[in-house]
């Protein structure tokens, strides 16, 4: 395995093609092999592994041309950066694609709940349904639990909560004593781990 540190980041922060070249040998592959692992569910006319791939290594020589990863040190951290960036494009194609999908990107008012010839309750307020049965709820419940244990670690399980509670990253760290950064990974971490 080459070593992706010091004067290699400084030969790809200057726009040396023969580093860039070195990072795209050992690490498009894998790229491509996670593209595909994440995005099996979303048709490919458009797009595909090989494209988020290519667009994620692409972001990552420019942020490193630009100098937006100082605490880039080694192998692994290069890794983790190279999987939040790919993870990242997947999602952004994800939810374009879901985006389009509804309504074929058209926003529709509360007229769209309207019915003719109905009177009483319009709008938004007519589609309110009933509160949830004691039976979805604990189906819901054993849903969360499942993919809580599936976490192992008891901070990975105490960090998803405190998110799904609606606490920041930096809420978080402080909570843990450790920085944004830390839970950032962490959160990753958690994401790839309910996306498998």
């Amino acid at each position: 395995m080459h070593d992706f540190t010091g004067d290699w980041l400084a030969k790809l922060e200057q726009g040396d093609s023969e580093a860039a070249r070195v990072l795209w040998r050992q690490y498009f592959a894998q790229l491509v092999h996670l593209a595909r692992r994440r995005i099996r569910d979303l048709p490919r006319r458009s797009f595909d592994e090989e494209d988020v791939a290519l667009s994620a290594m692409n972001s990552f020589v420019e942020g490193v041309q630009a100098r937006r990863f100082p605490h880039l040190t080694d192998v692994s951290d290069l890794w983790r950066l190279l999987i939040t960036i790919t993870s990242r494009k997947v999602n952004a194609r994800r939810r374009k694609h879901f985006a389009a999908r509804r309504n074929g990107g058209k926003v529709r008012g509360e007229s769209a709940f309207d019915r003719p010839g109905e009177s009483g309750t319009v709008g938004i307020a007519a589609a309110a349904c009933e509160a949830p049965t004691p039976a979805f709820l604990a189906e819901v419940s054993e849903q969360c639990q499942a993919l809580l244990d599936r976490l192992g670690d008891p901070t990975l399980r105490d960090i998803a909560c405190w998110k799904l509670e609606g606490y920041t990253s930096e809420e978080i760290a402080e909570r843990i004593g450790r920085n944004v950064r830390t839970v950032e990974r962490k959160l990753s971490l958690i994401r790839d781990c309910w996306a498998e």
